[in-house]
């Protein structure tokens, strides 16, 4: 039990008393935080899950793709929260185990879609000449069944490190010439407060965007599982 844990952790509890307090008493003209709840899953209903897989696969992997959605989230909107100022998706552990839950999904869906024909045709797709598979195969392979689980692992982790980092330096910055440098050097802590307040409003929009790449990616690997041609 670290830091990163117990960030990991509030963010969950915070995820569940939200939709617990927003759908524990629904009502037929519902209240501004039940619109609000309601607003945040039909979003990844109709936006990512109905848009991309339909309304009866994207009913299948709803619950799926939403978890994604919202844990991501909230554990990336950690990194710009007073006093936590790290996000729980910034160390490696909570983004591999996401992949990893697309990554096993996107072969359930492709195995249940087309048993016996998934992998052949994933590895060996139709229409290449069969002298050329020497090649293809191979970068079929790595390309389907090792980067994908990787680049979704490394776009989420690396993209909020790199915020993290930045938003360290910038207010390790304001810090130093606020109340380490005196006299007239001391102006660049206005400079660099400000740079780092902005960039607290960009690691918001990075939190959001990261949250909905990593669903929607998630989603387009199950429909390409699903594609006929498999």
């Amino acid at each position: 039990m670290n830091r990163i844990m117990l960030i990991r952790m509030l963010a969950f509890l915070v995820l569940v008393l939200i939709f617990w307090l927003g759908t524990r008493k629904m009502k037929m003209v519902p209240g501004r935080f039940q619109s609000a709840v309601e607003m945040g899953l039909d979003f990844v209903r109709i936006n990512i899950a109905e848009d991309l897989l339909g309304k009866k696969d994207g009913k299948r992997f709803l619950p799926l793709i939403t978890t994604i959605f919202f844990m991501v989230l909230f554990m990336n909107l950690t990194g710009i929260v007073p006093f936590l100022n790290i996000a729980g998706t910034s160390v490696i552990g909570v983004p591999l185990v996401l992949a990893a839950a697309a990554y096993i999904a996107f072969i359930y869906a492709g195995v249940k879609k087309h048993p016996g024909a998934f992998f052949k045709n994933s590895l060996m797709p139709p229409g290449v000449p069969p002298f050329l598979y020497i090649i293809v195969t191979p970068i079929e392979f790595i390309s389907t069944f090792v980067l994908r689980p990787i680049t979704l692992t490394l776009r989420l982790l690396m993209n909020m490190v790199v915020g993290h980092l930045l938003l360290v330096l910038f207010f390790s910055a304001t810090h130093f010439f606020f109340f380490t440098l005196t006299g007239l050097p001391s102006l660049f802590g206005v400079g660099t407060l400000a740079f780092g307040i902005v960039f607290t409003f960009f690691e918001l929009l990075i939190a959001v965007l990261q949250a909905y790449i990593f669903a929607l990616l998630t989603t387009v690997y199950i429909q390409l599982a699903l594609a006929e041609e498999h």
